[in-house]
C-alpha cells in the first residue's frame, strides 16, 4: 500500500496549507520590519504593541466563533470568505498611509486570519480518511514549522531590498492561487443538523479578550492606576463574568466549561497560553535592539538571520521527535518543552553593553528545541483529558489560548520593557528583565503542566 497522497488528491491540502502558511507567517514577519514602519508612519511605542497585537488579540478573540460559524455555513464558504478578508486587508496594509489606518487593517488581517486558521484543519480533515488523513496533518504541521522558521527572514528580505510593505503585498497573489485552488479542488462541508450559535458567548469572549490587552498595553505609557487601564481591564472583567454565565447556561456553549473541571486540560490549556509569552513575546523587543541606532544597527535580513536558530530548531525538532522519541508521552514532551523554554530565556537574557547578536544563539537554541517538543503536542495532550466528541473544541481551546497567550505577553512585557529603559537607557538591561520574566513564565508552566497532566490510566 503506498503511503503517499495521490496527484489529484494534494490539491486540496495545497489551498488549506498555503492559508496556513500566510496566516501563520504574519504573525511574526512583521518584527523584523517594525523599525522601518514605526520611522516611516511616525508611530509610537504603544503602536508599536498594538502592530503585533492587533493581529494577534483578533486571531485569538474570533478563533472558536470563526470555526462555529464554519461549522454551521460551510468550511468550503467561509474559508473562501477569509481568504477576501485577508487579502483585502493585506492591501489595505501594504497601502496604509497612517499609523492608524495600519493598525486597522492589522485587526482586519487578524479576523481572516482566525477564519482561515479555523477552517484549515476543518477542511483537511473532511476531505482525508485513513492513512491519507494523518500524512495530510503531518504535512500542515511542517508547513506550520516552516512558516516560522521563514517569516523573519522573508520578513527581512523584503523590507530590505523592496519595501515594509511589500511584507503585506506578497499576501495578494498567495490568496489568489488559495482561493483557485479551493474552488477547484475543496468540497463543501458542515456539521449535519445545523444549531443555533452561540453569539452571546462569541460577543463577551471577544470583548472581555481586546479590552484585557488594551487595558495592559495602555498601562505601559499611562500607568497602572490611569483611567485608560484601569476602565478597559474593569471592562474585560465583566465581561468575562458574562462569558462565563453564558457558556455556563447556554444549551449549545462554544466552550464546555465542564472540560475544565479536569485539573489535566486546565494545567495544560494554562502550558499552551504561557508557552507564547515565554518563548515568541521577547522576540519583538530584541529586534528592535537588533536595529536600533547606534546600538547593534543590524539590517533587517541580519535582523532576521540572528533569530533563526529557534524557529530553524524547532521545526528539527519537531520532525525528529517523531520519529526519534515515539513513546515520548505529550505530557512530557510539552512539560519539558516548557522547561527547555524556560532554560532558554534564561540564556538569552545575560545581555550586556558589549554583546553582539551571537550572545543569543545558545538561548535560541536551547529554546527551539523547547518549541519542537512542546508546541505539535499541545493539542494531542489536551484531546486526551475530554471525550472523544469534544475532541474539535479541546484543539480550538487551545489554538485560541496560544494566541491569546501571545497577544498578553506582548503587552505585559512592553511594560517590562518601557520600565527598563526608562530606569537604565539600557536595551540589553531592558531585555534581561523581559527575558527573566520570561524564564519565570515558562518555569512556572512546565512545572504546571507535569504536576497536572497526569497519565490516562485506561480502566
Amino acid at each position: 500500500m503506498t503511503t503517499t497522497l495521490t496527484r489529484t488528491s494534494w490539491w486540496p491540502l495545497a489551498a488549506a496549507c498555503l492559508g496556513a502558511f500566510m496566516l501563520l507567517v504574519d504573525v511574526t514577519i512583521v518584527m523584523v520590519a517594525l523599525p522601518d514602519i514605526t520611522a516611516d508612519l511616525r508611530m509610537s511605542f504603544t503602536d508599536t504593541q498594538w502592530l503585533l497585537d492587533g493581529y494577534a488579540l483578533a486571531l485569538a478573540a474570533l478563533l472558536l466563533a470563526a470555526g462555529s460559524v464554519a461549522d454551521h455555513a460551510g468550511r468550503r464558504k467561509v474559508y473562501l470568505i477569509a481568504l477576501g478578508v485577508f487579502a483585502l486587508a493585506s492591501l489595505a496594509c501594504g497601502l496604509a498611509p497612517t499609523g492608524g489606518l495600519l493598525l486597522a487593517a492589522r485587526v482586519a488581517q487578524g479576523a481572516g486570519g482566525a477564519a482561515m486558521m479555523a477552517t484549515t484543519l476543518a477542511l483537511i480533515s473532511a476531505t482525508y480518511h485513513g492513512r491519507e488523513r494523518g500524512i495530510a496533518f503531518g504535512v500542515w504541521g511542517g508547513v506550520n514549522g516552516a512558516a516560522a522558521a521563514l517569516a523573519p527572514v522573508l520578513g527581512g528580505l523584503l523590507t530590505e531590498h523592496l519595501d515594509w510593505r511589500a511584507i503585506f503585498l506578497v499576501n495578494l497573489p498567495i490568496s489568489v492561487a488559495a482561493a483557485w485552488m479551493t474552488l477547484r479542488t475543496v468540497e463543501e462541508s458542515r456539521l449535519p443538523g445545523g444549531g443555533r450559535l452561540d453569539w452571546a458567548g462569541m460577543g463577551t469572549f471577544t470583548l472581555a479578550a481586546a479590552a484585557l490587552t488594551y487595558g495592559l498595553i495602555e498601562a505601559g505609557p499611562y500607568g497602572w492606576g490611569s483611567a485608560r487601564a484601569l476602565v478597559p481591564l474593569a471592562v474585560a472583567a465583566v465581561a468575562f463574568a458574562a462569558f462565563v454565565l453564558v457558556e455556563s447556561r447556554g444549551a449549545l456553549p462554544m466552550v464546555d466549561l465542564r472540560l475544565f473541571a479536569n485539573p489535566a486540560f486546565s494545567g495544560i490549556l494554562t502550558g499552551a497560553a504561557l508557552l507564547m509569552p515565554a518563548a515568541f513575546a521577547c522576540l519583538a523587543f530584541t529586534s528592535l535592539w537588533l536595529q536600533q541606532p547606534g546600538g547593534l544597527a543590524l539590517g533587517p535580513v541580519r535582523a532576521g538571520l540572528a533569530l533563526t536558530p529557534m524557529a530553524g530548531t524547532s521545526l528539527v525538532v519537531s520532525v525528529a521527535a517523531a520519529r526519534l522519541l515515539p513513546r515520548l508521552s505529550a505530557r512530557a514532551a510539552v512539560g519539558g518543552g516548557l522547561l527547555l523554554i524556560a532554560a532558554g530565556a534564561f540564556l538569552q537574557g545575560m545581555l550586556d553593553e558589549h554583546s553582539t547578536w551571537t550572545s543569543l544563539a545558545p538561548g535560541l537554541v536551547v529554546t527551539g528545541i523547547g518549541v519542537g517538543l512542546a508546541i505539535p503536542s499541545l493539542s494531542s495532550a489536551a484531546m486526551a483529558h475530554v471525550p472523544p466528541h469534544r475532541s474539535g473544541m479541546a484543539a480550538g481551546a487551545v489554538n485560541t489560548v496560544r494566541q491569546l497567550g501571545y497577544a498578553l505577553g506582548i503587552a505585559v512585557f512592553g511594560v517590562l520593557f518601557q520600565d527598563g529603559l526608562a530606569g537604565t537607557g539600557s536595551f540589553p538591561s531592558a531585555l534581561n528583565a523581559v527575558y527573566l520574566a520570561a524564564a519565570v513564565t515558562g518555569l512556572f508552566a512546565g512545572l504546571l503542566v507535569l504536576a497536572a497532566a497526569r497519565p490516562v490510566r485506561s480502566a
